[in-house]
């Protein structure tokens, strides 16, 4: 286990570039299951779920090759479907919660497929059901072995129907829509997400010879083909990070360029940070956030607290929430967070509770933020990292504290946040990994 050792209270200045969407990269990695053709990949970020994921390919013999630059070229010509009936396939995709969207991929190739219940965050229960109630309608059946933990699913005849998704998840709609591009015949999917990430893969799968209409709305509509070809493509920047970086800048006082954002893909992210206070300039494609001595927590035009939740796109995505909480600490004024869509997401603010804010954790889903206004440093202290998001939540404010902190379990980080440490002391930190 790996642990952060930061010394807080500096200021930060220069550049970041952020790194390829993480969220992205795991619906496109399965991708490369549906042909036998080459598919070269670009931006991909070199984060521990990601690779873990690649790796997880090369173990069922798809070739991979790292082309250098953040490029790798994949070719799924002889995939080794039996691998998935080993202990050790159990073992490796049970540790990773991306493991799931290989299914669909699999299904629409080759017309089975297997999957133990996959892991990643611990922020409460991330049911499954959208995916296997999907892949049902499409005409797959599947045996859930509740001894092992395995998924069983037979889709040996896949064909096109309507289905309306119970709710609007982006890795059920990614591993539908993946299914479905092979299935015989028309698929309609009502109530589809329609994140960034979808929109990517949709058009990453139209280059390889799908036909799918209605990209980047609720309702897709898939016109099946025999089989799909190579291509090459090219992922977004994290919008996870760059809110990071936005939110990392106001914390620690820090004049910060962030490059090459894809600003018109960002939806609500820019709006919701100047909802705190936080000014920030957009240049050609950079965002610019001057060092700012205060910020100051905008109301409701009745003069009532701001609310800041999460919802499905184009609303704010639950993944930057743990971020706006942390900022929010160091703000003048009050802010109530509500994270609709885990239970078990907000409970890391007791570390920042310990650390000198000013915080009511409501219940489960919703806390209450009165900003210190820079009145009251918070103070470093020794914690642990629960999942992704929280750990670099923990981070800034580590950052921006007075003192030395000590963060633990900074694999989580590590899972989506391609060498943090490493880039943000180029800019002045004082990150010390301790193994």
């Amino acid at each position: 286990m790996a642990s952060f050792v930061i010394e807080g209270g500096t200021k930060l200045s220069g550049e970041l570039t952020p790194q390829g969407a993480k969220n992205e990269a795991l619906q496109i990695l399965c991708a490369v299951l549906l042909t036998p053709e080459k598919v070269t990949i670009n931006k991909v970020p070199d984060i521990r779920d990601v690779n873990k994921l690649i790796e997880l390919l090369s173990d069922m013999n798809v070739e991979v090759k790292y082309l250098g630059n953040e490029s790798y070229e994949f070719c799924a010509k002889d995939v080794d479907i039996d691998y998935l009936e080993t202990e050790e396939f159990r073992k490796k995709a049970s540790s990773l919660r991306g493991s799931i969207m290989i299914l669909g991929p699999l299904l629409a190739r080759f017309g089975k497929g297997k999957i133990s219940k996959p892991g990643g965050d611990k922020i409460g229960r991330r049911r499954l059901d959208t995916h296997f109630i999907g892949f049902q309608k499409l005409g797959a059946r599947f045996l859930y072995e509740a001894e092992t933990g395995m998924y069983h699913i037979d889709a040996s005849q896949l064909k096109g129907c309507y289905m309306l998704l119970d709710e609007a998840s982006v890795t059920g709609t990614a591993n539908i829509l993946m299914a479905a591009v092979m299935a015989e015949g028309k698929t309609t999917i009502y109530n589809a997400a329609c994140e960034p990430y979808l929109q990517q893969l949709s058009r990453m799968l139209n280059a390889m010879g799908a036909k799918i209409s209605g990209v980047g709305s609720n309702l897709l509509t898939i016109e099946g083909v025999e089989s799909l070809s190579g291509t090459e493509h090219t992922m977004l920047p994290d919008m996870i990070e760059i809110g990071s970086f936005i939110g990392l800048a106001a914390m620690t006082q820090s004049e910060i360029t962030i490059k090459d954002c894809r600003i018109d893909q960002l939806g609500l992210i820019p709006e919701t940070f100047k909802r705190l206070g936080i000014q920030m300039e957009f240049r050609g494609d950079d965002i610019f956030i001057p060092s700012q001595d205060r910020y100051e927590i905008e109301t409701f035009i009745d003069g009532s607290i701001m609310t800041i939740a999460d919802a499905i796109w184009p609303g704010l995505t639950p993944d930057l929430l743990s971020i706006v909480l942390v900022v929010a600490t160091q703000a003048k004024g009050t802010v109530l967070v509500h994270q609709k869509m885990f239970e078990s997401r907000l409970f890391f603010v007791d570390k920042l509770i310990d650390m000198g804010a000013q915080i009511i954790l409501c219940d489960p889903h919703r806390a209450t933020v009165i900003g210190l206004n820079r009145q009251q440093k918070l103070k470093g202290i020794r914690m642990t990292s629960p999942d992704i998001r929280a750990g670099q939540a923990l981070l800034i404010a580590a950052l921006s504290a007075e003192g030395r902190s000590i963060i633990d379990n900074v694999e989580q980080i590590d899972r989506g946040y391609q060498n943090i440490d490493k880039r943000l002391n180029a800019l002045g930190a004082n990150i010390e990994r301790i193994d």
